[in-house]
């Protein structure tokens, strides 16, 4: 335990090089739990992703610098993973929990024309829209059959006739 404590350090006293100690284990560990939960982890940026991405890299950077025991943390971040990918699991299997968990897309856009109230209800701007458009070769919202607002942010366009 003495060999431990002077590698790593103690919480709330740690020299750099005891912290940089900590930043190599803390980096090889998170990628290792990265690896085990699949590519989907962090693959969509969902509101489940994001949560656990905040969450995971607050108390690991507590542990990094000292202020956290360093086993308790890799602890409490790998029961964050595992819920990240139990619920993942749910989800993917589960259209009522999806909705729930990850919501639903909204669409900004229909038959050509755009529904500047959920634009605004959703803090898209007008050139949120044209960049999407324009990603998807269109110039003007007339020419797509729809747009949609992702769960995860993205702004999808669907070309076709306005109908």
């Amino acid at each position: 335990m003495e060999l431990i404590d002077t590698i790593f350090g103690v919480t709330g006293d740690t020299t750099w090089p005891q912290e940089c100690a900590r930043a190599a284990v803390i980096f090889f560990y998170g990628l290792l739990l990265i690896r085990l939960a699949g590519r989907r982890t962090f693959g969509q940026w969902s509101a489940l992703d994001v949560i656990v991405s905040v969450t995971a890299g607050s108390a690991l950077s507590r542990a990094l610098t000292g202020n956290a025991p360093l086993g308790g943390t890799m602890a409490a971040v790998t029961v964050l993973m595992g819920l990240h990918w139990l619920l993942a699991q749910i989800v993917s299997r589960n259209k009522a929990a999806a909705s729930i968990l990850e919501g639903n897309p909204i669409v900004l856009a229909k038959g050509g024309k755009l529904s500047q109230p959920e634009c605004h209800r959703h803090g898209v701007s007008h050139a949120d829209i044209l960049e999407a458009l324009h990603g998807a070769g269109l110039e003007r919202v007339n020419q797509a059959r729809l747009v949609t607002l992702s769960p995860n942010g993205v702004i999808t366009v669907i070309p076709g006739k306005a109908a």
